[in-house]
């Protein structure tokens, strides 16, 4: 198959009242397809994964898509997207704290890289707080600078442990011991 074919498949399982924050609808995806923009056409199509549940087999098509047009970036986020229609999404407001409050000294990489502890408010047998793993990924940025503030995605490596977190609930960032950031959970939402 093709990536017109992929794309066009794709387009075919979004809701026609799906619109992402720009207004962006699948009409719009159909228009760009319709002039041969497939690399806009599949920004635009993986865009649009708000307001409904697209299923794992939609991102599979926009990750063969990606992958036939040697686009790694739109494959990483494509992954990380099935990944959350599996599990849940867990998005926050970060803020890293600065080097001189203790915390790390480089940016976060902004594309799942990292894989940071976190204090979920849990406690061990013993009474020590149980860090759990999940990797980050930056939104909107390719990169989260020391001391700065945004918005993150969280992919948990035990996503079941996180289920119980609500919007505005707040979670410490650790490497190590040490805290290195704090977020305020902005979204949580179980798998389908």
């Amino acid at each position: 198959m093709d990536v017109a074919d992929l794309l066009v498949r794709a387009a075919a399982m979004v809701p026609v009242d799906a619109v992402n924050e720009a207004g962006v609808t699948v009409m719009d995806v159909r228009e760009y397809l319709d002039h041969g923009e497939w690399e806009v056409a599949l920004g635009l199509l993986a865009d649009l994964d708000t307001g409904w549940r697209p299923p794992t087999v939609w991102w599979d098509l926009l990750i063969d898509s990606a992958e036939l047009m040697w686009l790694s970036d739109a494959v990483k986020w494509c992954r990380w997207g099935r990944w959350e229609s599996i599990h849940g999404i867990v998005r926050a407001e970060l803020r890293l704290l600065l080097p001189s409050e203790g915390g790390r000294r480089t940016p976060i990489p902004g594309k799942g890289i990292l894989r940071p502890l976190w204090d979920l408010g849990r406690r061990t047998a013993e009474g020590d707080p149980d860090l759990l793993v999940a990797r980050v990924w930056v939104e909107s940025a390719p990169a989260l600078s020391p001391g700065a503030s945004g918005s993150v995605r969280l992919g948990p490596l035990s996503p079941a442990l996180w289920r119980h977190l609500q919007p505005g609930m707040t979670i410490t960032m650790h490497e190590g011991r040490p805290v290195v950031g704090t977020a305020t959970i902005i979204e949580a939402s179980n798998a389908a």
